[in-house]
């Protein structure tokens, strides 16, 4: 029976932290190749946690070793404290969806989500029910039971191998990039989707992508990685609002970067084509000399005079992009580019090639290490 529930999530009920996965020191080599270097993590009961990062970075490799199909070259793999290094895959409480799905294309629907409960010798009676409870869960009709599965959209297959991947009621699920394929409208319901999935069978979710855009919209974790390491773990609000470095601020989002450092009176300035420019920075930075501060474009505005914020820069609108409800715009001002997102209620009016003031306030800046 498939329990569905609305409670809080388990690593978050009365302020305790329940790992039920935790990774220390692991290290995967492939001959002289580092993949995975020195990762420490707790995974906690119910949590969906992504991972991301570029190509290369290590995420699979990763995931692998999780999922018991790779073995750490060092560290230790625990699942509720029990060393699982050794334990392959079959033989572990968690269940993978590949990228491809890997459904069986000769079968029908109800089939494909029936055989991990066929190979646990299941009657067919209680198969049949399992499957379709499973199919009502993932909001396909029951007819499609019969249905092969070569005639399902690729978002409806997307569903049938969810659904055989619950029917092994894993303690945990781990996906390798399931939505890279579809197509964005596709993708975006698929999102949402998997996150109502979630919050319904209260199970832990490890989730590999390189989308920034599916970690932001889908976790309540995420562990950015880089070159084999977390570089940062947090809430997507963390991640987004207080990036550990520079590498993160610019993989998470569109920002504005400006390299700062201090004058010969303890002030701080940029360089731009007419010199060096005073520039207003939240404090926190007495004993530094250098820093590199992000601003992200929804905090940048166009203003009149430069005394209507801490931070002024004087620019030509070169292009804009409209994004729904927002619109970018691409402001020039010598040889540096800016991005100021505005909301399409306060649209630009004043048309491209047009000289502007982009200004910002110092509070609305994050200053990150290089």
């Amino acid at each position: 029976m498939i329990l569905v529930s609305v409670e809080t999530p388990a690593h978050e009920r009365d302020g305790a932290a329940l790992a039920v996965l935790q990774l220390v020191g692991v290290r995967k080599t492939f001959g002289s190749f580092t993949a995975v270097e020195d990762i420490n993590l707790d995974i906690y009961d119910g949590e969906f946690l992504t991972v991301v990062g570029p190509s290369g970075s290590g995420k699979t490799t990763l995931l692998r070793m999780l999922a018991g199909m790779e073995r750490p070259t060092a560290g230790n793999i625990t699942l509720r404290g029990m060393l699982i290094n050794d334990v392959p895959s079959n033989k572990r409480p968690t269940c993978l969806v590949f990228q491809s799905l890997a459904l069986f294309p000769h079968k029908t629907v109800g089939d494909n989500i029936e055989f991990p409960l066929k190979v646990k010798k299941m009657s067919r009676a209680e198969r049949r029910r399992r499957a379709l409870e499973l199919i009502r869960l993932m909001r396909l009709p029951e007819s499609y039971y019969s249905k092969n599965v070569t005639t399902c959209s690729g978002g409806e297959q997307q569903r049938v191998a969810l659904a055989r991947a619950l029917a092994y009621d894993p303690d945990i699920l781990f996906f390798d990039e399931p939505l890279s394929a579809l197509d964005y409208k596709l993708k975006k319901a698929m999102e949402k989707e998997l996150k109502d999935l979630h919050r319904a069978t209260g199970k832990t979710f490890v989730y590999i992508t390189h989308s920034l855009e599916e970690a932001m919209v889908m976790s309540d974790r995420i562990a950015v990685m880089r070159a084999g390491r977390f570089v940062q773990v947090g809430t997507p609000d963390e991640i987004y609002s207080r990036p550990a470095n520079r590498f993160v601020a610019e993989f998470i989002g569109d920002v504005n970067v400006f390299g700062v450092k201090k004058d010969a009176n303890g002030g701080w300035v940029f360089e731009d084509d007419g010199g060096s420019v005073e520039v207003a920075l939240p404090p926190g930075l007495a004993d530094a000399r250098e820093a590199a501060v992000v601003v992200r474009p929804e905090f940048l505005r166009f203003i009149d005079e430069p005394s209507q914020a801490s931070n002024a820069i004087k620019g030509t609108v070169y292009n804009e992009y409209a994004l729904g409800s927002r619109i970018q715009y691409e402001v020039r001002s010598g040889d540096r580019t800016l991005l100021v997102e505005l909301s399409r209620a306060n649209a630009w009016t004043g048309g491209l090639d047009q000289p502007v003031i982009v200004g910002w306030d110092a509070s609305d800046a994050i200053v990150v290490k290089g």
